[in-house]
């Protein structure tokens, strides 16, 4: 169990989790080293008060087992949902190899906590995308390394939501350039978002709690919608209507193919595979963290409706300047 004023480091505490994460550790009264590629990238979270951003390849295992000397807790949030090509290697690389970087590093430094993000239905045999058997693969790997004497806590949340997520945001900018209608892949696919808050709350309450050591958890939220509905919904509070075309799953995958090549991959070929499991939880939030999770309808208005209308704005003063 860790007490206030420790100190963790963070992997992938650059990301949509980490910024969040991070902020709550500094709450509670935790030091805090962030390792991340590009510190500059990092400059909006300066201003948090012990946190110590350190620019390094995380890929180095003699560089990063340095730098967990006298931690007493690593959390890895890395994860990678497109890969430059379809073969799974990237995945691997981000969800296989790194966590055995991490895993040796934390042993060669004494660190005997280790907290791990994997992904709901990850499965290192059954899953039927890279992305989720990487993600099983790397969660087994973590946890094999209890017989040496680290506890590992994962947690397998479904697909997280909050101000600047990359699911609800992602939907509403991809609105926003279809012309008029809008081709949804899986329609059927169901959810069960979960807010990045009680995610967040999930893995600072396991530094304390010693009965989550060696635990795997399912993180959902409180309901289960389909992705139809979740769009629907995004278009309703951001006011782009658009008409929404469910397509067929022949034409879902070639939708998934094209979209490869557009910049950013909003969509791609493993995203269908990992589509055709349901990202739903067989019970609800863990008891054992105390805690009523979030529903779509009590935060996500507060950041779209909010982007939304900074957006126009932008558009008026655009529309300004060129008179």
């Amino acid at each position: 169990m860790l007490v206030n004023n420790e100190k963790i480091a963070i992997v992938g505490g650059n990301g949509f989790v980490g910024r969040h994460l991070t902020a709550k550790l500094v709450e509670q009264g935790y030091q805090v080293s962030v390792l991340t590629r590009r510190r500059e990238s990092s400059r909006s979270m300066w201003v948090l008060p012990g946190v110590e951003w350190v620019e390094c390849n995380v890929y180095e295992e003699g560089v990063i087992s340095e730098i967990f000397a006298n931690h007493q807790a690593v959390v890895n949030l890395v994860g990678i949902l497109y890969e430059k090509k379809d073969n799974g290697k990237g995945f691997h690389r981000a969800h296989v190899e790194l966590p055995r970087i991490i895993v040796n590093a934390c042993l060669r430094a004494g660190v005997s906590r280790l907290l791990h993000m994997s992904a709901l239905h990850a499965d290192a045999q059954q899953s039927p995308s890279y992305y989720l058997k990487s993600k099983g693969q790397g969660e087994d790997l973590v946890h094999r390394a209890s017989s040496e004497g680290l506890a590992v806590t994962s947690f397998r949340p479904s697909v997280i939501f909050g101000e600047n997520d990359a699911f609800f945001n992602r939907f509403s900018h991809l609105l926003k350039l279809a012309p008029l209608v809008f081709p949804l892949a899986c329609p059927h696919s169901k959810f069960s978002p979960v807010y990045v808050g009680d995610v967040v709350h999930a893995f600072v309450a396991a530094l304390k709690i010693p009965e989550t050591i060696g635990q795997r958890y399912d993180l959902c939220g409180p309901k289960i919608y389909q992705l139809y509905d979740l769009v629907t919904y995004v278009m309703t509070l951001t006011g782009h209507r658009r008409l929404i075309i469910n397509l067929p799953n022949v034409l879902a995958r070639i939708q998934a193919w094209l979209l490869e090549f557009v910049p950013g991959k909003p969509f791609c070929r493993d995203n269908y595979r990992s589509l055709q499991i349901d990202s739903v939880c067989k019970q609800a939030f863990p008891a054992v963290f105390n805690l009523k999770p979030a529903a779509i309808e009590s935060v996500v208005p507060q950041y779209l409706r909010c982007q939304t209308q900074h957006g126009r704005f932008d558009d008026y003063r655009r529309d300004v300047h060129r008179d």
